[in-house]
């Protein structure tokens, strides 16, 4: 196995969820240049690669559990699976208290990370990358249906009708921070709308990438 460590100032430990584990500071348009482009494609792909939903402090609450609780701008109901509690999607600014109305988004999605790579990731290094609360930007509690519109979709494809520039920050962030490429239509795309989100810049830290 190849070890990688993408070194990008310095590591922060956090503990779950309480913190983003964010590093050094990029403008944003400086940070989309950082991006590898490398052709994509989904051969061999399949979500039972990558181990998701598993409950990594063995309290009894899956990772979809966690990022519930987490996001909830009031207490929440129903122990180790979360029922209710107050959810604001900002991709379409609705608010939800049913959790069954509301999806967790892998801000990039499964078959998108392994066509930008995690094809050639461990499966343990897919596990965590599925199940990621160390960065609070990876997995976003969301409206169940606009989650599935937009399915494995880069932003060349789909963005959310609100919260653009947040959205684009996270992307590029969450990429980043697990050394994932992007195809050239959609670093054309990221490219174009850092333009048209001027003084942003975002932080991130990257995670421990092992290869086959």
């Amino acid at each position: 196995m190849r070890l990688l460590y993408v070194i990008v100032g310095v590591v922060v430990g956090v503990s779950v969820l309480n913190a983003p584990a964010y590093g050094e500071e990029e403008r944003l348009r400086d940070a989309v240049r950082q991006l590898s482009v490398a052709r994509e494609t989904n051969v061999g792909y399949d979500r039972e690669k990558f181990q998701h939903w598993i409950d990594v402090d063995g309290d009894c609450q899956d990772t979809r559990a966690e990022v519930l609780i987490a996001e909830s701008r009031d207490g929440t109901t129903g122990g180790c699976v979360v029922a209710t509690g107050e959810w604001f999607s900002y991709y379409d600014r609705e608010t939800w208290t049913d959790a069954s109305d509301v999806d967790i988004d892998h801000m990039v999605a499964l078959a998108e990370a392994w066509g930008s790579g995690a094809k050639r990731w461990t499966g343990a290094t897919r596990k965590r990358f599925a199940n990621d609360l160390r960065d609070r930007r990876a997995l976003v509690a969301v409206t169940d249906n606009v989650n599935q519109s937009k399915g494995d979709r880069d932003p060349a494809e789909w963005m959310p009708q609100y919260g653009q520039c947040r959205y684009l920050r996270e992307w590029v962030a969450i990429k980043l921070r697990w050394s994932l490429k992007v195809n050239r239509a959609e670093r054309r795309r990221l490219v174009e709308l850092a333009g048209g989100c001027r003084n942003k810049s975002l932080r991130w830290t990257p995670a421990r990438v092992v290869y086959r």
